[in-house]
């Protein structure tokens, strides 16, 4: 009889405020999960680096004042090779020990990404440069289905051998809706090579209409079952049908041999919690008043 699974280690993506408002929405979300024990968090980074300072202050605030492991997210976009690492300098300087190296999506009113005459060109080369200058965790992106910007699966498996053969330690998959997209990869990659750990990036669904304006601008595909639950739920019941399909899917990848998942919060904890306790991610007792 196969044992049963177990616990799995969680990690959240966060997002840095750009208003007062959004500050607090950021401080209530860190509040609420860090009592679940993450092994990371990470926060994102604009396009163009429109939010650098914005993400800065968030890591330090996340790391000093919730004693979380923060993930910093840093792109190739719109800077000089000596721009960008010296804000791996700044992290260092901080006490940032993790980097989410990524190359970046190209900045608004652009159609593609194109390099900067001084900088990285890609994630790769980032990559090379934050692991040659060591002292960092270097996580990495990887797409289950292909990039908007790749040919095919297999080019995809190419480029994530590539990250990690530069020095990226693990990656951190888009999300997608159906747990054999992510195995059909994991074994792919596992073919390929590529021994770091994949961790599964999952999106409880806050919004259906947002849902697919996501899925649309990274090359997730949307099953026709999942556009008629919901909209068989509708509004009244979106909420119950998205924390049900996001617990199955953690469990059909938990029993798929899965220990680490990454959920894209939205800085909204209240449906990722619900899904973490759904899957027996809970706080110890006590937890919550430590960190308030």
């Amino acid at each position: 009889m196969p044992a049963a699974p177990t616990r799995p280690a969680v990690s959240f993506e966060f997002f840095p405020p750009k208003s007062l408002d959004q500050s607090f929405r950021l401080w209530d979300t860190a509040r609420a999960l860090a009592p679940l024990g993450p092994d990371f968090v990470s926060v994102t980074y604009g396009a163009g680096g429109t939010t650098r300072q914005l993400t800065h202050e968030a890591v330090v605030a996340l790391s000093n004042h919730y004693h979380l492991n923060v993930a910093a997210h840093l792109t190739c976009v719109d800077a000089t090779r000596e721009e960008t690492m010296q804000i791996v300098e700044d992290y260092a300087s901080a006490g940032v020990q993790e980097i989410v190296a990524l190359r970046g999506d190209a900045p608004q009113g652009q159609a593609q990404f194109t390099p900067h005459p001084l900088g990285f060109a890609d994630s790769v080369e980032l990559i090379e440069a934050i692991a040659a200058r060591g002292g960092f965790t270097i996580r990495c992106g990887a797409y289950p289905e292909p990039h908007p910007d790749s040919p095919d699966g297999a080019a995809d498996v190419a480029w994530l051998k590539r990250k990690v053969d530069a020095g990226a330690t693990s990656a951190i998959t888009q999300f997608f809706f159906d747990a054999d997209t992510f195995f059909r990869f994991r074994d792919a990659c596992a073919k390929a090579g590529i021994a770091a750990p994949i961790i599964p990036g999952i999106l409880p669904i806050q919004s259906w209409t947002g849902a697919k304006r996501f899925a649309a601008r990274c090359g997730t595909s949307v099953p026709q079952w999942a556009e008629d639950a919901f909209v068989a739920a509708g509004k009244a019941g979106e909420r119950a049908l998205a924390t049900d399909l996001a617990a199955g899917l953690c469990r059909t990848l938990i029993e798929g041999g899965v220990d680490r998942l990454h959920f894209y919060t939205l800085n909204r904890p209240d449906l990722v919690a619900d899904v973490c306790a759904a899957i027996g991610v809970r706080a110890p007792d006590g937890a919550e008043q430590a960190v308030a």
